[in-house]
């Protein structure tokens, strides 16, 4: 399990670096700043969770049964989280109208939330 969720933790890094750069340079010609913001704000917590799922991948004290759950979580999180806000951030480069979709980011933000929330009950929660 370690090394799916170390390999799934440099895969969402390695995205959120290439939809990065793509923000930057792409996308800033057709965005206005508040959208490239928002689209960056994506990015960055897409790039925090792919590193928070190394770490997890990486801590031997960790249940494996706690891994899991961090994993599913987290990936989960990741997709409805930064993914909403990067259809709606480029939501007028298309004709689809991306809003009707935008209850899905709190929904994301909750799972990352639980994420670490899983983390911090299961360090609480150990005898030491």
């Amino acid at each position: 399990m370690d090394r799916k969720i170390i390999s799934t933790g440099a895969l969402i890094g390695m995205v959120a670096i290439i939809l990065g750069a793509f923000g930057a340079h792409a996308l800033k010609k057709v965005l206005d700043a508040e959208q490239l913001i928002t689209f960056e704000t994506g990015v960055r917590y897409q790039m925090y969770h792919g590193l928070f799922l190394i770490l997890i991948g990486t801590l031997t004290s960790l249940p494996e049964k706690t891994k899991k759950k961090i994993y599913f979580l987290t990936v989960t999180g990741v997709l409805l989280f930064s993914g909403s806000i990067y259809l709606l951030a480029t939501n007028s480069l298309s004709s689809f109208d991306f809003k009707t979709i935008g209850f899905v980011t709190p929904i994301g933000g909750l799972l990352l939330i639980l994420a670490w929330g899983a983390l911090l009950l299961n360090y609480f929660n150990k005898k030491s």
